[in-house]
């Protein structure tokens, strides 16, 4: 088994106004990244739309279709400040969701060891019935419900690594005993949710914040004291990773200072935590990173980490 790489063109024509730091050129470098001969052997598939009823899974149909409705023929249409629609956005946001599934069905039955699904618009902002903040569809959520209803998972843990709150994620799940969220994120920060004390109705909500200014020695703390031992605990049937990589010392949007090799470093204690609970099946989705070149560095140690590597320059 090899390690499954799902993305899809329709992720280019999903357009943002020029400056917006969510744009088609965050795919780009990605795509140049992990054309390197070391990546040869990863599994590439393209993303394919995701039917109504997996978007349901996290959302009701009436946000979908007001969604879809809401995309323009031509132009731009804001949702909100920072959230934009171009006549190319309904279906790359459908395709990164369906990309989640596929990569699901891929891993639940063995077709590939782990995957990793570089779509954008990413998706743990998007709350049950608010697209924002980039995000319109919950690619993670979405991935994690069809786990559940397709393959029979019974406990979900997702973590979430990007230096934002997945504050949608966290509304999706928080009545949910059966899916375990995790963050680790700089706080105070957008969204300005994911304080420690916001734990879910049950318990299956941890929230672990960073300060401004932390870096590798506070990140690998959580990661080992906090976070790691809460998701064995768990005994997930499957590891979801909202995978972004804006904590990078060089991206634009956070004031956190880790560097490519923690994410690489992550990726293999997660790894090694679902080797121990499920069998190894672990699916990462793209969130944030914004900075191209940290965005390359930091998804070629991660892919090379889910490959079975160490970080390479």
């Amino acid at each position: 088994m090899s390690t499954l790489y799902i993305t899809h063109p329709a992720s280019f024509d999903h357009e943002t106004p020029l400056g917006h730091p969510e744009r088609p050129d965050r795919i780009r470098a990605i795509e140049t990244a992990l054309e390197k001969e070391r990546f040869a052997a990863l599994i590439r598939e393209q993303a394919p739309m995701a039917a109504m009823e997996s978007l349901t899974l996290a959302h009701p149909e009436h946000h979908v279709v007001a969604l879809r409705e809401a995309c323009p023929r031509e132009g731009l249409v804001r949702i909100d400040d920072d959230t934009v629609m171009s006549p190319g956005t309904f279906e790359a946001a459908s395709r990164a969701a369906g990309g989640a599934v596929r990569a699901v069905d891929e891993v639940m039955t063995g077709a590939a060891a782990n995957a990793f699904v570089a779509m954008r618009p990413p998706g743990h902002h998007a709350e049950h019935i608010r697209a924002m903040g980039f995000c319109f569809f919950n690619n993670a959520a979405i991935a994690a419900r069809h786990a559940q209803r397709r393959h029979g998972a019974g406990r979900v843990a997702i973590l979430d690594w990007d230096v934002h709150h997945g504050n949608g994620t966290q509304d999706i799940f928080w009545s949910d005993p059966s899916v375990l969220y995790c963050s680790i994120h700089e706080m105070p920060l957008y969204p300005g949710t994911g304080a420690a004390s916001e734990t879910g109705e049950h318990g299956t909500i941890l929230n672990a914040p960073m300060a401004p200014g932390d870096g590798s020695e506070v990140f690998r703390d959580l990661m080992e004291r906090v976070v790691l031992p809460r998701m064995d605990a768990f005994q997930p049937d499957l590891l979801v990773v909202s995978a972004g990589f804006d904590a990078h010392w060089r991206d634009p949007l956070a004031s956190i200072s880790l560097t490519e090799s923690d994410f690489g470093w992550a990726t293999r204690k997660v790894m090694a935590l679902a080797d121990r609970r499920c069998g190894g099946r672990l699916v990462s989705v793209l969130e944030g990173g914004y900075d191209l070149e940290a965005l390359a560095r930091s998804t070629a140690a991660h892919v090379d980490a889910l490959m079975g590597r160490e970080t390479k320059a």
